[in-house]
């Protein structure tokens, strides 16, 4: 199917379900990450595609200035977080976990990297990615929360322009014997980058953001192989980035799209976790428009970590029985 249609032809895909290992702290202690780790290896072992691990390195006090979620369980976005809420680094539990798997993808999903360097990252990421065998998928992103950058001294409203640098130089590391790069952010002469990252093109790359804007779309269609916007991508997006892609030579079906499982499906009071057929039920229309990879928050189905390996498989089996009427 041409990429006028704003469905790619990959809709037929078998779907896939990633699962959120951070942010679920009604269901395990933030402070127990090697348990947290462990949750990896039962996500692989009861059929799960990857686990996502989000980022911050610090909050500040307006972090939560529209108030915290009457639900505990509940999404976290700009300015409803606690600054007591827990982030720990991601991608060192994506390591530790690759290291108890062996197929499992792992997501780096809002790496803030505009508050890194992008040779200290991407030193990080092509680590990992050769730990992992190449299965790390990683998506920068520049955040909304103006205190964390003032606190690690990067301009806030430059952000953009920094990830911008920080993509054209992460691909000229993994491909390039040498980087030279002349920058208004970042200049480098005569740098030697090793060792690379397991496949010649470097780690895998997704982009989202609130919508398709102009700069999310530039990125998609010059570095990305998925999509993962904070809310589903209407007809019209899909219509606009298969048209950019098409003028690139390129296609909607060289795109994984992604998107949360059971966003928009209600919690039935603050106390208690939702239900994950709802969520389910939503899913099928989005897969007959090309979407094939759903995220889950499992602290919102269940409190007990001892029933993720069920909640996995119901959630996978669920979504195979609804593609198969697609």
């Amino acid at each position: 199917m041409s990429h006028q249609t704003g469905r790619p032809s990959g809709s037929h895909r078998k779907p896939k379900l990633v699962v959120m290992l951070s942010e679920v702290w009604t269901m395990i202690d933030p402070h127990d990450l090697a348990g947290l780790v462990e949750l990896g290896a039962v996500v692989e072992e009861a059929g799960g595609d990857g686990v996502l691990i989000g980022d911050h390195v610090a909050l500040g006090s307006n972090s939560a200035t529209e108030g915290v979620p009457e639900n505990p369980r509940d999404w976290l976005a700009g300015w409803n977080q606690d600054p007591h809420f827990a982030h720990p680094s991601s991608l060192e539990l994506l390591s530790a976990i690759a290291s108890t798997t062996t197929d499992l993808r792992l997501f780096a999903v809002a790496l803030l990297t505009p508050l890194r360097h992008p040779l200290t990252v991407g030193k990080q990421l092509g680590t990992l990615d050769l730990i992992s065998r190449g299965r790390l998928v990683y998506l920068p992103a520049v955040s909304w929360h103006e205190e964390e950058y003032d606190a690690l001294d990067v301009p806030f409203h430059e952000r953009g322009e920094i990830l911008d640098e920080q993509l054209e130089i992460w691909a000229r590391a993994w491909s390039d014997d040498r980087i030279d790069y002349d920058g208004k952010h970042f200049k480098l002469k005569e740098i030697y980058f090793e060792p690379k990252a397991w496949l010649p093109a470097g780690p895998t790359v997704w982009t989202g953001g609130l919508h398709l804007h102009k700069a999310v779309l530039r990125r998609a269609v010059r570095y990305a192989s998925g999509y993962f916007p904070v809310a589903p991508p209407t007809p019209e997006e899909m219509e606009t980035l298969g048209d950019a892609l098409g003028a690139a030579g390129r296609s909607l079906d060289e795109m994984e799209f992604a998107m949360w499982l059971g966003r928009s499906t209600p919690f039935p009071d603050a106390g208690s976790c939702k239900s994950l057929a709802e969520a389910l039920d939503e899913t099928s229309d989005h897969m007959g428009r090309g979407i094939t990879t759903f995220v889950v928050k499992p602290s919102q189905y269940i409190d007990d970590p001892a029933q993720l390996g069920d909640l996995v498989r119901d959630a996978a089996s669920g979504l195979a029985d609804r593609w198969k009427s697609v």
